[in-house]
């Protein structure tokens, strides 16, 4: 039962700075997301995108029409980070 009572004659010195591991930073690289569909399937994507936390709403780029007709586009520019 003693061996757990702990020994009042032993000093506890905080751990030496060079002792701890330190990990490397990380890098951040920049990404682009382009949405390309209907209205309806692009503001589908993008709100998917909020409820999974990835992106708020208003980080997309209004919708913006492209050569096809009844298709828009949006974009989301993010910084993200590489292991």
């Amino acid at each position: 039962m003693e061996e757990f009572l702990p020994n009042t004659n032993e000093t506890l010195a905080p751990p030496n700075s060079h002792d701890i591991p330190t990990q490397p930073p990380r890098k951040r690289e920049s990404v682009k997301m382009i949405v390309v569909g209907s209205p309806k399937a692009v503001n589908s994507v993008i709100r998917t995108q909020y409820v999974l936390g990835f992106a708020n709403v208003t980080d997309w780029s209004p919708l913006q029409p492209t050569s096809n007709l009844d298709e828009v586009m949006s974009v989301l520019r993010r910084q993200i980070f590489i292991d």
